[in-house]
């Protein structure tokens, strides 16, 4: 039984605005089949961004979410027994390399990095997957392309990428988009007033500029996007806000009632 790959193909569009000439950079990296890190913080569209690009290119996309738990089987591929013996099945990045499709690795710094030693040799001049377990070396498909993402917000002596991991990638920085193109993006999500956006996009900057500062990470466009989707369905502009941008980040009271003081002055209410 053949594998359709193009069962990981995106059919309709990801809305993602762009900020930057970040998809003529992607584009380039792409033509010449290079791998690509995409580098900032939580929620600012790093995933969207890579699957509008996947969309854009006519490519399927094959996405893990990268955790402590994942092992270098579950990305390659392992044996297993079923009622007609033992069977080898290809892991995401092996059904990537070898039928020819971009594979996202999601938050990479959250996997082991004892795992990450499988994607040497994909990243360089050979373009190959050993299959250690099974005797077989897949020539990566000329249409492959490794793209990870990574939040150097989160880098610390535990997790954080080798450097013979990182210079194995073009890269790409992307940060929170500025006000006007984050309302636009907030209102065209969500279906909100354009200018109700603005207030919760003016809100989730004053929360940035407490990273440090009590906050660890600000408050990502996910979720204001999030908030606006709340307001859509009913909820409050305040109840919406405190649900969505202040309640999932932080449980420091005063942090919360700094939070809440914002959003009753930007809000009026």
């Amino acid at each position: 039984m053949s594998f359709d790959i193009n069962q990981y193909k995106i059919e309709q569009e990801p809305f993602y605005q762009p900020v930057g000439n970040e998809v003529e950079r992607y584009e380039a990296a792409w033509a010449a089949r290079l791998p690509v890190m995409v580098k900032g913080p939580t929620g600012c569209g790093k995933s969207r961004f890579v699957e509008h690009m996947a969309w854009r290119l006519g490519k399927p996309l094959i996405t893990v979410s990268c955790n402590e738990d994942i092992t270098a089987a579950d990305l390659v591929g392992r044996f297993l027994l079923d009622a007609e013996g033992t069977r080898w099945v290809d892991g995401p990045l092996t059904l990537a390399a070898r039928y020819g499709a971009i594979c996202y690795l999601d938050e990479i710094v959250e996997a082991r990095q004892d795992t990450m030693v499988v994607i040497h040799a994909l990243t360089d001049h050979r373009r190959e997957l050993p299959l250690d377990k099974k005797g077989e070396v897949v020539k990566a498909h000329p249409d492959f392309q490794l793209v990870i993402s990574y939040n150097p917000g989160y880098q610390s002596v535990m997790k954080d990428l080798k450097q013979s991991t990182k210079q194995r990638f073009t890269a790409m920085n992307f940060d929170y988009a500025a006000p006007e193109l984050e309302t636009q993006v907030v209102a065209r999500e969500t279906g909100i007033e354009p200018s109700l956006a603005e207030k919760l996009v003016e809100i989730a900057n004053a929360a940035r500029k407490m990273k440090g500062h009590g906050l660890d990470e600000g408050i990502s466009t996910r979720l204001v996007v999030y908030a606006g989707t709340l307001i859509k369905h009913g909820m409050t502009p305040a109840e919406a806000a405190e649900m969505a941008m202040v309640t999932p980040i932080t449980d420091d009271e005063e942090v919360r009632e700094s939070l809440l003081h914002t959003i009753e002055l930007v809000l009026g209410e």
